[in-house]
């Protein structure tokens, strides 16, 4: 059973109760790289990372030893547009959960010795994807296909950026957004909602920062599509292609699901049977979409020998060409339904998933989605859908982002041209 409640502050509290021994809570903020500039980005990643580094009341080595005691599983991550602090733990330990990660959230101290500290964490992290081909070439992607607006720039941040960052900075950037309008509380399992309420309602009392000062986001522009190898010498060419896609709340964000299941989303995919099965030329190879309240793309990757670059690339042109023209078969969409329906309801036994899965349906719809809409909306789905949404995710050039052992100018970018 979902609930909702929007404290006095705006802070919206949303539960949903299941028989379950387990409860996961998470603090969403709705906060992320894409509220950045060059001048502070890296900002929204380390302010996630502060947060477990001492309050006036545990220090850092008493959060982390509590967190143990808890069982369970804790963590937090940060997004282009999210940040997050959450832990799933049995349900005897619920308040207790609360405790800790109100203190974590409300009172964290900032001290400059654990920002040093935890400053030559981060760029370790940082010097961890540059090291990681499969990880930078996403980030050199991303750079591509949204220039120079904050989406494209790297959640972890530019090293000369964090380096100096101090705990004012990071102090400043909490006070600009993490605003009561920005956050949701969520949580999944076996609570009471109003307890749960209760609680933070007493917790977050006092807590009222002005959005007065917080830049707007913009809507990222379309762009002209670049292409481009970072010669590295590497004995694998990772690669990463795509186009512009839709908003996350786009009424026609079913019809890219499928269509991303149907081209690299399993597999049984297009892309992972030609590619990898029927030709061996590339031990990975997926596609993906990645959404955003106001824009999103489709990407696909592939890992694999230089020298079958320009195969690969003829190959996925031919299955876009296809999807294009209309060359499905019931039975392939039918097959794609069912894989995607799957995985909601797969995703559904897990607390985890479905405390995130309220969040970001509070975050982005400013509702909640029940189960029964989520299925109506893939099986409304035709050929005739699959179709259009190919040719409108594929009617222009693609962009293309290379880590490897060639040049730009070895690989024949012709077939991304997407001419039919």
């Amino acid at each position: 059973m979902f609930q909702k409640t929007v404290l006095d502050n705006s802070i919206r509290i949303i539960t949903e109760k299941n028989p379950s021994r387990t409860v996961s809570v998470g603090i969403w903020v709705d906060v992320g790289s894409r509220d950045e500039q060059e001048a502070n980005n890296g900002c929204a990643h380390f302010v996630e990372h502060m947060l477990f580094k001492g309050t006036a009341r545990r220090s850092a080595t008493r959060i982390a030893q509590e967190l143990d005691m808890l069982g369970g599983m804790s963590n937090a991550f940060t997004s282009s547009d999210t940040t997050c602090f959450y832990a799933t733990v049995l349900d005897d330990k619920l308040y207790q959960l609360m405790d800790l990660l109100a203190d974590l959230f409300l009172n964290s101290v900032f001290d400059q010795k654990e920002v040093e500290r935890e400053r030559e964490v981060v760029l370790q992290e940082i010097s961890m994807v540059e090291d990681t081909p499969d990880d930078r070439v996403h980030e050199i992607f991303t750079s591509q296909i949204w220039g120079g607006h904050p989406l494209g720039h790297t959640v972890l941040g530019r090293r000369e950026v964090v380096a100096a960052m101090d705990s004012g900075m990071l102090l400043d950037y909490v006070e600009r957004f993490y605003t009561p309008d920005k956050i949701v509380i969520a949580a999944a399992g076996n609570l009471d909602h109003g307890e749960f309420c209760r609680f933070w309602q007493k917790a977050l009392a006092e807590f009222t920062r002005s959005s007065h000062n917080r830049p707007q986001r913009e809507k990222p522009q379309s762009l002209p599509s670049v292409r481009k190898v970072y010669k590295k010498p590497l004995e694998q060419l990772h690669m990463v292609l795509g186009s512009y896609g839709l908003p996350m709340v786009s009424a026609e964000r079913y019809h890219l699901y499928l269509l991303n299941i149907m081209l690299g989303g399993n597999m049984s995919s297009r892309l992972f049977q030609e590619v990898r099965e029927r030709h061996g030329l590339a031990y990975s190879v997926y596609s993906y979409v990645s959404s955003f309240i106001d824009s999103g793309y489709l990407g696909i990757y592939l890992g694999m020998d230089p020298g079958s670059a320009n195969k690969a690339l003829e190959l996925i042109a031919r299955e876009i060409a296809s999807l294009r023209q209309g060359h499905i078969s019931k039975e392939e969409l039918a097959n794609a339904k069912d894989y995607a329906k799957a995985g909601v309801f797969l995703a559904a036994e897990n607390m985890e998933s479905r405390m995130t899965r309220i969040a970001r349906n509070e975050l982005s719809f400013g509702r909640y989605i029940d189960f029964d809409e989520v299925v109506a909306g893939f099986d409304k789905v035709g050929l005739d859908d699959i179709v259009g949404m190919a040719e409108y995710v594929f009617a222009k050039p693609l962009f293309a982002a290379a880590i490897g052992p060639i040049r730009t100018a070895d690989v024949a970018w012709q077939p991304l041209d997407m001419r039919l």
